[in-house]
């Protein structure tokens, strides 16, 4: 069979040529018009979904124990679930979810966030809120980037995790995410940013303040407010107060309480400062709760 095939392509060139031609012609017409999906790196990987959680100061075995496990054994019950794995590091958990083969990815993104919505009260209260990663193919190449104070014995400067975290943070990640195809970028580690109010128990004691006081001063004292608006001649005109700041000075002259006359108009008002020191520092993880935790 194959050698009369080939005796009579050969008896028939020029309709072999021509034949030939035409196929390439309609093989470029199809591939300019798109009509066939082509991908060079196809997905061969069943529908799986990513779950996230940072457990910032948690050992490696304290995240299997407090954050993984109670995710994999809610995870493993989902509709259509084939295989759960996970990696647990130093802060950080990540659960992959696998399905059977023809589940739709979107309907098993939403039955596992409906598994979610339940986890975060069995979770330790230093780890965060378990996220889903982007749908993306589990083939997306994943790169780590370090950041590093590097300098040398003439260069008297030097940047503290907390500057490196606020560099990640504020200028790294918004443009890494401006690119196209990076579907996700986390900022793991060092210190972020924040406004420390370290209380004065003696101070406290002595104006007769107690911690639900301040706590309740300290809410939403860095919001700005709505004020709703004015109508004059005919104008109207919004009216809002601007009270967000960044600055310790400004926001220590929150007043906490009235004291030393019946009447609060008349008293004398003790603010934020003169019961606390109010400075920007950096969050740090809290040492040993973790440990008494997993006992």
């Amino acid at each position: 069979m194959l050698d009369r095939i080939i005796k009579g392509s050969l008896d028939r060139r020029k309709l072999v040529l021509v034949a030939a031609a035409l196929l390439l012609i309609v093989g470029c017409v199809a591939m300019l018009r798109d009509t066939f999906d082509v991908d060079i790196f196809p997905d061969l990987n069943a529908p799986t979904v990513a779950i996230m959680t940072e457990a910032g100061g948690l050992a490696p075995e304290e995240v299997e124990k407090l954050v993984t496990y109670p995710i994999e054994t809610a995870m493993g019950g989902a509709p259509g679930v084939r295989r759960v794995r996970s990696s647990s590091s130093a802060g950080f958990s990540v659960v992959w979810v696998e399905h059977d083969w023809g589940v739709d990815p979107y309907k098993a993104r939403q039955g596992i966030s409906e598994r979610l919505s339940g986890i975060g009260s069995t979770l330790p209260p230093e780890a965060g809120i378990p996220v889903m990663g982007p749908p993306t193919s589990v083939l997306g190449e994943v790169l780590i980037i370090g950041l590093t104070n590097k300098t040398d014995s003439l260069s008297t400067d030097s940047l503290s995790m907390l500057q490196l975290r606020t560099i990640a943070d504020r200028t790294l990640r918004p443009a890494l995410l401006a690119i196209e195809g990076v579907s996700q970028v986390s900022v793991l580690g060092g210190q972020e940013e924040e406004i420390q109010i370290k209380l004065n128990t003696p101070q406290m004691a002595h104006y007769g303040i107690s911690l639900e006081e301040v706590l309740a001063a300290c809410d939403g004292l860095n919001t700005n407010s709505s004020g709703g608006n004015l109508s004059d001649f005919g104008n109207e005109y919004l009216v809002k107060g601007n009270i967000a700041t960044s600055r310790a000075d400004e926001l220590g002259l929150t007043v906490v309480k009235i004291v030393g006359n019946d009447n609060a108009s008349a008293g004398t008002p003790v603010t934020l400062s003169d019961i606390a020191v109010i400075e920007r520092g950096g969050a740090t993880p809290r040492i040993g709760a973790a440990g008494e935790r997993g006992k």
